[in-house]
């Protein structure tokens, strides 16, 4: 008798392998997804019955990496311009899986928003909240609009990169720099 040997399939490294190339190719095909993850589409549908469920899965590790990016930068801690450093250089591995999601208009539409943007959206503003309470951050621009802003340069450093149009040791110092120089307080 033949014993055939399963292997484990690691759901993460799919995932990583689906946002990989998501990030790329967004209308990838769940064929292409398989393949970019050593996989057949057959072994892809048991992980995950359709696109719809890749990409909440994705949503749910991209979520679970920005929470834990934003707690290993202790936001809450010091001033918070160094915070915001802290953080981006902390997000800087989840930022092709973050430009992905982005582009995934519905993640963020109707009822069916996962509340761990809530919570992520919650942290960020209090950040630059905290900022402007102490006179560190300019107090015209709200603290919603900076967290976008953080999220909108945080995926176009991610896609320039992906691109080659941004030397990847310059992710961290290019959002950061671009974000603070503009946030930052002027005295008049």
């Amino acid at each position: 008798m033949r014993y055939a040997r399963l292997m484990a399939v690691d759901r993460e490294q799919v995932l990583r392998a689906a946002a990989s190339l998501l990030m790329r190719k967004s209308s990838a095909t769940m064929d292409e997804v398989a393949r970019a993850a050593g996989i057949s589409r057959a072994t892809l549908n048991r992980q995950f019955a359709g696109r719809d469920a890749l990409v909440r899965a994705l949503e749910e590790l991209g979520i679970a990496e920005c929470e834990a990016a934003a707690a290993r930068a202790a936001v809450d801690d010091g001033p918070a311009a160094d915070a915001v450093r802290r953080l981006v250089r902390e997000l800087e591995p989840a930022a092709g899986l973050l430009a992905f999601l982005y582009s995934e208009n519905q993640l963020f539409e109707g009822d069916e928003q996962n509340e761990g943007w809530t919570r992520l959206d919650a942290r960020v503003v209090a950040l630059f909240r905290r900022g402007q309470e102490v006179g560190e951050f300019r107090i015209d621009l709200s603290p919603v609009w900076l967290t976008e802003a953080l999220y909108g340069l945080l995926v176009s450093a991610a896609w320039a990169i992906c691109e080659g149009r941004v030397a990847p040791n310059d992710f961290s110092s290019n959002v950061t720099e671009l974000l603070l120089g503009g946030a930052v307080r002027r005295e008049k």
